[in-house]
């Protein structure tokens, strides 16, 4: 068994200073330890993929983080660990807990998870070994994960058993975000037909005139959203995610929170965003005034045949309100993107703007020419963020 200072002190060294996860018994003494120190930083998510989709972000930025989950969350990160992290290339450290270890007794849902949470992270090929629970094993276990991490870009996981961290108390609260003062939604539509809806076209051309290349950073969410932005104007600030849908809401999070001085654009769609709602309480929580979330909403899967989504029964305006943003607005008005992207207006926390817009997309839409990793490592150089040294390999 180890004290959790012991191995949170050796990551520091390292360069880990930002967590993010799902609280489980085994991971407590952690997260009590990080929350009582100021300088580090823990993100409480609302499921497991959105702190690994966060913890990518903060690897955007250069730097490291660690994602702690119990293995049961494994289910929610798949999608993020296998179609982001891996895809993008962006390393991360992972504890998962190994609940339902055979031979140990647990709780019943853990009988079935327990005996395949190697098997799991095999078959996604993250490398892992067991958490280390001895003082003069945590180093060379870091570093292991280090020397992965930075030959290959990707995840490395340490499984945690049973007993292995000490208790460590948690004084008062914890260091947990000021709570914002709630916003009111505000809505503004004209009742437009829907063939005089404005295009995701004409809300793209919005978005690139008021992001500029040296200040601003935009992260398109999987789908025609990302397409088509590359196909008006492929910029070097730009990043166009694959797969991991509903993910690009705590990616931006990561990357907004480890670089203030950077305007942070996460264009969602309403599939995505209904996919992973929790994300709006985490944003509303942490989300920082550097931080702008823009949900264009045609009330369909437009890159999957158009089916219908439930987004006209919601008022996505109302729930980032309620879940703490600085601002939400919503409207079927090219001019709500011109607002809520033209300044922070006193707002203390993250803008959130929803426009409604037409179906369709423009025929021979391209699909990028330049791969994840590229613009992943494209975008790092242009924000000056340190390169992983496995983009040297894709690097053009």
């Amino acid at each position: 068994m180890i004290e959790a200072a012991q191995f949170v002190e050796a990551a520091r060294s390292r360069g880990f200073e930002w967590y993010a996860g799902v609280p489980c018994s085994f991971l407590t003494p952690f997260i009590n330890y990080v929350l009582q120190d100021e300088s580090l930083h823990y993100v409480s998510a609302a499921n497991e993929g959105d702190a690994v989709a966060l913890i990518a972000g903060v690897a955007l930025a250069g730097k490291r983080g660690i994602s702690m989950m119990q293995n049961s969350g494994l289910g929610n990160a798949v999608s993020p660990l296998t179609s982001l992290t891996w895809t993008f290339r962006l390393p991360q450290l992972l504890i998962v807990t190994w609940r339902g270890q055979p031979g140990v007794s647990d709780e019943p849902q853990h009988a079935l998870m327990g005996p395949v949470t190697p098997q799991m992270l095999d078959t996604m090929e993250i490398p892992w070994e067991l958490f280390p629970t001895q003082v003069e094993a945590i180093g060379p276990a870091l570093d292991r994960a280090l020397k992965h991490m930075d030959e290959t870009g990707r995840p490395y996981a340490l499984v945690m058993q049973k007993g292995s961290v000490a208790p460590f108390e948690l004084k008062g609260s914890g260091a947990m975000p000021e709570k914002h003062a709630l916003s009111v939604a505000r809505s503004t539509w004209t009742d437009r037909h829907p063939d005089q809806l404005p295009t995701r076209q004409q809300a793209l051309e919005r978005v690139i005139a008021a992001t500029p290349a040296q200040s601003s950073v935009v992260v398109a969410s999987t789908g025609f959203c990302g397409r088509e932005l590359y196909a008006l104007d492929d910029r070097a600030n730009q990043l166009y995610m694959v797969g991991s849908m509903g993910c690009v809401t705590p990616f931006a999070l990561g990357l907004a929170l480890t670089r203030p001085d950077l305007n942070v654009v996460a264009l969602d769609g309403d599939g995505a965003a209904l996919m992973r709602m929790g994300a709006f309480a985490t944003l509303g929580a942490y989300g920082p005034s550097n931080l702008t979330h823009v949900l264009l909403d045609n009330g369909a899967h437009d890159s999957t045949g158009g089916q219908a989504t439930v987004s006209p029964q919601v008022s996505f305006a109302g729930v980032a309100a309620a879940c703490g943003y600085a601002d939400a607005v919503e409207s079927d008005d090219l001019a709500v993107l011109d607002a809520v992207l033209g300044g922070t207006n006193g707002a203390s926390g993250t803008r959130f703007a929803r426009l409604t817009i037409r179906r369709g997309t423009p025929d021979g839409l391209p699909r990028p020419t330049v791969t994840p990793p590229e613009v992943k490592a494209r975008l790092m150089r242009h924000i000056g963020a340190p390169a992983h040294a496995a983009d040297h390999a894709v690097e053009r």
